[in-house]
C-alpha cells in the first residue's frame, strides 16, 4: 500500500453536479476494483499543488488517495454509486504516479483591521490576539483588499495589536489579510469490498417471457415490478 496519484478528467454524460472532496467514489485502476474517499488537487508543475474542494464538471484533477500500488500508466476509470447501487462513470484518466512526498496545500486567510492610520504605518486588531502570535507570524508577508503590501513590524501590547509598514498609506474601510498554507494529507478510506451495481438490462426469449405470463395468468399472482428494461428477443424454432 501507498499513496497514488491519478489523473481524471470528469466525464460529460455521468459529472452533472460538483463532486465534493473525500466523498466515497468507487474506482477502476487496471484490474483492480475498490471504494475510496480521495482529495482533488490542481495538476499542474511544480512541487506544491493547492488543494480543491469539489471536482467540477469539465475540469482535470488529481486525485490523492491510499490504495494498492500500482504501476503507470494505468486506466482509470471513476464511478459514483446512487442510493439505489447503480454507478455513474464521472471520471476517466491514467495513473500519474505512487509518491507519499506530492504536497497538497490548503490555503488560510487571517484578516484584520487598521486600527491607528499614519502615512505609512497601521496599527492593525483583531489578526492575533496574543503577542506570540505576532512574533512567529512576523516574517509573513501582508497585503489588503486594496492592494497595498506590507509586514509586520513590532508587537504593540500583549493583546495582539501591531504595527504594521505598507507601501502607501491605508483607507480607513481597507482589509489587512494574512495568507497561511496548511498540508492537506489523505485519509484511510480504502475500501476492497464493492457491490456490483444492478444490471441495466435483462435478456429473455419470447419462449420465457410467454411461459412467464401463463403461470402468473394460473396461479392470479401480480408481476412484480421489473427495476431493469427487458430485452426480448426471439429464438429460432426449427
Amino acid at each position: 500500500m501507498s499513496v497514488i496519484n491519478v489523473v481524471i478528467k470528469s466525464h460529460s454524460l455521468g459529472h452533472l453536479r460538483p463532486i465534493k472532496s473525500k466523498e466515497r467514489l468507487i474506482f477502476h485502476i487496471g484490474y483492480r476494483r475498490f471504494a475510496n474517499a480521495p482529495i482533488f488537487s490542481e495538476h499542474s508543475t511544480g512541487n506544491k499543488h493547492k488543494l480543491f474542494r469539489y471536482f467540477q464538471p469539465g475540469s482535470t484533477v488529481v486525485a490523492t488517495m491510499f490504495a494498492p500500488i500500482t504501476f503507470p500508466p494505468a486506466s482509470v476509470m471513476v464511478f459514483r454509486e446512487r442510493p439505489d447501487g447503480a454507478q455513474d462513470l464521472v471520471a476517466t484518466g491514467s495513473l500519474l504516479s505512487v509518491d507519499p512526498k506530492r504536497i497538497v496545500t490548503k490555503r488560510v486567510v487571517l484578516s484584520g483591521h487598521p486600527f491607528k492610520i499614519n502615512r505609512k504605518t497601521a496599527v492593525v486588531r483583531y489578526m492575533f490576539f496574543n503577542r506570540d502570535d505576532v512574533l512567529w507570524f512576523k516574517p509573513v508577508e501582508l497585503r489588503t483588499k486594496w492592494g497595498r503590501r506590507g509586514h509586520i513590524k513590532e508587537p504593540l501590547g500583549t493583546h495582539g495589536h501591531m504595527k504594521c509598514q505598507f507601501d502607501g498609506q491605508l483607507k480607513s474601510q481597507d482589509t489587512v489579510l494574512l495568507n497561511l498554507y496548511k498540508r492537506v494529507f489523505p485519509k484511510w478510506t480504502f475500501d476492497p469490498y464493492v457491490a456490483r451495481p444492478p444490471p441495466l438490462y435483462t435478456f429473455r426469449s419470447s419462449h420465457d417471457m410467454e411461459e412467464r405470463t401463463s403461470g402468473e395468468e394460473n396461479t392470479g399472482e401480480q408481476p412484480c415490478q421489473k427495476k431493469a428494461k427487458t430485452v426480448k428477443f426471439h429464438s429460432a424454432r426449427l
